[in-house]
């Protein structure tokens, strides 16, 4: 159980959207209920990022598998073949992981942002596959990403959500993430690697057990997170392709998904690092936007208009830099500083010497004076 908690606990923690790293006419839920005096109209899909043209999407499409189609979405199965953890165990699982995260992090608290947070995500969830409850909150950090545990334990950065300009690129990260949980990759990845550990036994009994027989047995274990690499750029793109359906379900434009990817790769090509270093298991971002928009054009039919932003994603987001401002001026506060000594020449009294330290209790030099006539 504990190998089983640490390839979880790794993969769970790493897994994000695509942001770096990393973060959609059906029958569907109402979009998140907004304060009538605060929402804005759903916003045509024109409104895209000039960096983007939106795709071109069909009136009418032919999904190959219930898999392709949205309308399928909430009757249909898409975890892995073989999982030996059952949604109880998962669950548990992923209640023990996220107590540990929430002991390392420090947590947005504010009602506001919280309560918005988790109503987008829900609505998120109800128009998913999700087969456990989802709990949704926010860490207080500046780092652009998210990350989901096994079971619905989520968890958002305030980073991404500053790092956001439209509820919709919000909304896509949060998609991606909350298919990490309907493909139950976590758990699926920590079969795998249980798998790998016991197709390794037959090599223990018949290796020799020499120096040479203890290096072979090392590299085969060396091996295991090559496996899990790739399994983890399989996950990543299976959670872009559920992403999109469950931003589309829910009402979101799913071309912000690829805007948000172009943003932040030209933040990359900018400002070198980043992109977290846990991103570096994805595939490339160029592969992810393009396999987006040809998912996008395939697979989902095109509407009259989309869900792109509200006054309220902008007010929260004001609300939550106001937060995260308040905070770096109070830690501020609180660290020592150092002066220079003209500065502290400069705040004594009377101190006219440039070159003087003001100290009083500095020892001087002087002359002895001549006592010879």
């Amino acid at each position: 159980m504990n190998s089983i908690l640490k390839h979880t606990l790794s993969l769970a923690l790493g897994s994000l959207l695509a942001i770096p790293a990393f973060a959609l006419p059906q029958s569907q839920d109402p979009p998140p209920q907004q304060d009538p005096a605060k929402a804005a109209p759903a916003q045509p899909k024109t409104q895209q990022d000039a960096t983007s043209q939106p795709v071109q999407q069909q009136d009418t499409v032919n999904p190959k598998n219930t898999k392709e189609d949205v309308d399928a979405i909430g009757n249909r199965k898409v975890s892995c073949h073989m999982n030996w953890f059952s949604l109880e165990k998962e669950m548990a699982l992923g209640k023990m992981l996220a107590q540990e995260v929430e002991k390392s992090s420090k947590m947005i608290d504010d009602p506001v942002v919280t309560e918005y947070v988790n109503r987008v995500g829900q609505n998120l969830v109800r128009n998913s596959d999700a087969k456990v409850p989802f709990t949704i909150k926010v860490i207080d950090s500046d780092e652009v990403n998210a990350f989901a545990l096994p079971g619905g334990f989520f968890y958002v950065n305030s980073g991404l959500i500053l790092r956001a300009q439209e509820e919709s690129e919000l909304a896509g990260v949060m998609a991606h993430e909350i298919s990490h949980v309907t493909a139950r990759h976590g758990t699926c990845q920590a079969t795998k690697g249980e798998m790998t550990q016991l197709l390794s036994i037959p090599a223990m009994i018949f290796i020799p057990y020499t120096w040479a027989g203890y290096a072979m047995y090392q590299g085969l274990n060396f091996a295991i997170p090559l496996t899990f690499l790739k399994f983890s750029r399989d996950a990543e793109r299976e959670a872009d392709f559920l992403g999109i359906q469950y931003m589309y379900k829910t009402g979101y434009d799913p071309n912000s998904y690829v805007t948000f990817f172009e943003r932040i790769q030209a933040d990359e090509k900018r400002r070198p690092g980043t992109i977290p270093k846990a991103f570096s298991t994805h595939p490339p971002t160029p592969e992810r936007i393009e396999n987006t928009q040809k998912e996008i054009a395939r697979i989902l039919p095109a509407r009259q208009e989309y869900i792109v932003t509200t006054s309220e994603f902008d007010n929260v987001k004001a609300r939550l830099r106001n937060i995260m401002f308040s905070r770096k001026v109070t830690e501020g506060k609180d660290k020592p500083t150092l002066r220079s000594k003209t500065e502290q020449s400069k705040k004594q009294p009377g101190s006219t010497d440039p070159n003087s330290t003001g100290d009083d209790d500095r020892p001087t030099l002087k002359r002895r004076p001549d006592s010879q006539p």
